[in-house]
């Protein structure tokens, strides 16, 4: 049986999530100790930082990764509003959307340098279709990316200062959330970056992946990132993070959401720029019995936005849904790249389903409804 946290409605099956024995998990907890934190502080220590690693008109004070979305719009906002001169650089989506796109070009209206890095598409199609079949995540290859191409762009750019947005294990729940984790490693990548175990190392023997065409899911050597002196800060640490905040401030400053809550989500404010987000969403419910809706109504829930019992509803409501759809573009033209049809996602679907969350007939067959839902065994909540 799922066990829920008494506070939020996040479940025990979420990775490196803990459930103490009050019954509250330990993402409520980190975010009881932000309570706590002396943020007045937390900034000043970060002037100090960013004052350590300006250029002063020599070359970009640092770099921001950035997808276009709320989060790295409100990273470029903050990091201008000190004065400093940051080179933005993406990796750009696997799947990119109309309102992805109209948001980068947003982005570099703020007054930015930018640079783009498009991965080989019939590589990155390769990747997408390996990740869903050998650990279902379609997005494998752009999880991958966001960390790497911004890495790779400070060494090459000599630019040794990353500036991240939030630690999503600190925001989600996690082993690495302490205070001391506030900066991003190459250790924390392979850790925490959702590699899920399928390495990079692997896909030229394995699948048959020139490793020339592997470049950019690589981290560079050691021996580059110490002779450049690259370090990456969360800049949540330094600064009070809130999702909602980020997509009012973005939007202030010419952000664009969607015009209805996205598909499987219960805000119009985050994911807009892939795709493949709502199938790589779905895999998260096939596997842990919960998805984005989930995750967001725990971050409202914690901020006392929403009630428990609200986000409950919301949860019954949005989360879980076949992914017919995302942003508008139906499954098929998602899967199309990939080679795949839809019946041959639907068996990979049924594969990675979790037969502990959700029912099955009498000869094992998962019970769905009229629109390829699933049906959840019977449990306590949500």
């Amino acid at each position: 049986m799922l066990k829920y946290c008494v506070r939020c409605v996040m479940p025990h099956t979420k990775p490196d999530l803990h459930i103490d024995e009050e019954g509250v998990c330990n993402a409520c907890r980190s975010y009881e100790k932000r309570k706590e934190v002396d943020w007045d502080q937390r900034k000043s220590e970060l002037l100090t930082l960013l004052e350590k690693y300006r250029k002063h008109g020599s070359n970009w004070d640092c770099i921001v990764p950035v997808s276009g979305g709320k989060d790295s719009t409100y990273q470029v906002i903050r990091m201008l509003q000190l004065g400093l001169n940051p080179l933005c650089v993406t990796s750009t989506t696997c799947d990119l959307s109309e309102i992805g796109r109209r948001n980068i070009e947003n982005l570099q209206r703020l007054g930015v340098d930018h640079v783009e890095f498009s991965p080989n598409p019939l590589v990155r199609a390769k990747l997408n279709r390996i990740g869903l079949t050998e650990v279902g995540d379609i997005s494998w290859p752009e999880h991958v990316g966001i960390f790497t191409i911004p890495v790779r762009a400070a060494v090459q750019y000599n630019v040794p200062l990353i500036v991240w947005g939030e630690n999503s294990q600190n925001e989600y729940g996690g082993p690495a959330a302490a205070t001391e984790n506030n900066t991003l490693t190459r250790r924390w990548l392979e850790e925490f970056g959702g590699l899920l175990g399928l390495r990079v190392s692997d896909l030229s023997e394995t699948y048959g992946i020139e490793q020339r065409h592997l470049l950019p899911y690589q981290y560079p050597s050691d021996e580059e990132l110490q002779r450049v002196g690259v370090t990456g800060l969360f800049l949540g640490h330094y600064l009070p993070w809130d999702g909602l905040s980020n997509a009012l401030i973005a939007q202030a400053n010419g952000f664009v959401t969607y015009d209805e809550p996205v598909e499987g989500s219960m805000v119009n404010y985050e994911n807009l720029d892939n795709h493949q987000t709502g199938i790589h969403d779905y895999f998260k419910y096939l596997k842990f019995g919960f998805s984005r809706a989930t995750d967001i109504a725990c971050l409202h829930v914690r901020r006392g936005r929403i009630t428990r019992q609200d986000a409950i509803e919301i949860v019954k409501a949005r989360d879980g849904k076949f992914p017919w759809s995302y942003l508008g573009k139906p499954l098929a033209e998602i899967l199309e790249p990939l080679g795949m049809t839809t019946d041959e996602f639907i068996k990979i679907c049924d594969r990675f389903t979790n037969k502990k969350i959700f029912k099955r007939d009498a000869s094992g067959v998962l019970v769905k409804d009229r629109h390829g839902n699933l049906e959840k065994l019977n449990h306590d909540n949500p």
